[in-house]
């Protein structure tokens, strides 16, 4: 008899993307820009630095005097700790379930004329990746999870006047991923396997002002995008009348985001950011797959989340040591957007807060190179099913670097 465990199938994409450890909270990734992560990603809207102004704020491409290509990636070491775990099923809690994620990024910006730009962008918004042991105690809820968004952005600016400009660009959505669970048969386990994939189509949009000389106010939206996942469930390891492979269908909606920042250049060295982001997390208020022809609890699964909207600050600070050098730090706060009732163990995510420390080097007039650290550590954060509940606690470093090129 199979015991009916809710493995959160339906979470293939909410599980989505690019590490659960990532800079940003829930399934979002902020991992777009060095130069960005330097100032942990406050001002982002409001700075136009380099050609990543195509993600951070496609109205800063206004900016840009020359043409640009930057590019670049940043890599994420995680570590998760499991505590006080309580289980119907015998089996370990080693935790440190997320691998070693590489995110790359890339960047190109080019003036068509004194107030329009074109800029292309390549970028990683969403994404996860988690994969416990095999006898992971809260295995029937979930083992791996490795899904991710990539997205491809062409963009135009305009400039309206010395201090307003704006910008668009369409987005094009790839998300691809696996799901994996076990499944109790008794005195043994069934393994169940989920893929999926689809193309979205969504759009970011920009403004920015300056409101003074050393005053700039930035506004980015980026919208949400649908998909409609399409692939296979397979079971296995499970009796004859159970295994198989079956066509599975998911609708699932990546959230909208409105990103607000203010950038204040205090002197010709110092200048100050800060920035809020606001999430709309709660249209993940329950997932269901379709899986065609399932037997008995495969058939259609309901997934209840209820995850709620976010805002995330950050502060940030550059200061230019040197004509060719300059020095960035940032802290960021950003809420989960689950809470221990409903809190899943494919994205155990809690409150946290990230450190970060960056720096500029312009190698010549043409070439210049971004390097950023950041820490982040979490809250603790609880899960709790029927029949398995633990405590986590995730932190993480993060490494990124870039290069940009001007002619």
């Amino acid at each position: 008899m199979i015991k009916r465990t809710t493995y959160r199938a339906a979470l293939a994409f909410a599980v989505a993307a690019a590490s659960t450890q990532a800079a940003a909270n829930g399934v979002a990734i902020n991992e777009q820009s060095a130069s960005s992560m330097g100032t942990g990603f406050a001002g982002r809207s409001s700075s136009a630095q380099d050609a990543s102004t195509v993600f951070g704020n496609p109205a800063g491409m206004s900016k840009l005097d020359r043409v640009e290509v930057s590019g670049g990636f940043a890599v994420i070491h995680a570590n998760t700790d499991i505590s006080n775990a309580s289980s119907i099923a015998s089996g370990s809690n080693d935790g440190d379930m997320v691998p070693f994620a590489a995110i790359p990024f890339g960047y190109y910006v080019r003036p068509l004329n004194e107030d329009w730009h074109f800029g292309l962008g390549v970028y990683v918004p969403f994404g996860v990746i988690s994969d416990y042991e095999d006898r992971f105690q809260g295995r029937y809820h979930g083992l791996k999870s490795e899904v991710q968004v990539v997205t491809l952005q062409p963009t135009l600016s305009y400039r309206i006047n010395d201090r307003i400009s704006v910008g668009f660009g369409p987005t094009i959505n790839h998300l691809e991923g696996t799901l994996t669970s076990a499944v109790a048969l008794g005195a043994s386990d069934g393994n169940v396997n989920i893929q999926g994939d689809d193309i979205g189509y969504g759009f970011n949009a920009g403004v920015l002002v300056d409101l003074s000389d050393r005053v700039a106010l930035g506004v980015t939206y980026h919208s949400s995008v649908d998909y409609t996942l399409e692939g296979r469930t397979r079971i296995s390891d499970a009796p004859a009348s159970l295994s198989g492979k079956y066509d599975a269908t998911l609708d699932v909606t990546t959230p909208e985001s409105v990103d607000v920042s203010l950038t204040y250049a205090h002197d010709a060295r110092l200048t100050l950011y800060a920035g809020t982001t606001w999430t709309r997390w709660s249209q993940f208020d329950q997932l269901v797959i379709e899986n065609q022809g399932g037997p008995g609890p495969f058939g259609t699964i309901e997934e209840e989340l209820n995850w709620s909207d976010t805002w995330a600050f950050a502060f940030g600070a550059a200061y230019q040591i040197t004509p060719k050098v300059v020095l960035r730090t940032g802290l960021a706060f950003d809420r989960s957007p689950t809470t221990d009732a409903d809190r899943t163990v494919r994205i155990p995510v809690g409150n946290r807060k990230v450190l970060s420390l960056g720096a500029g080097w312009e190698a010549t007039d043409n070439l210049t190179l971004d390097v950023a650290y950041a820490y982040l550590r979490e809250d603790k954060a609880s899960v709790s099913y029927a029949d398995y509940s633990s405590d986590y606690r995730n932190s993480a470093h993060g490494l990124a670097t870039q290069v940009t090129y001007r002619y």
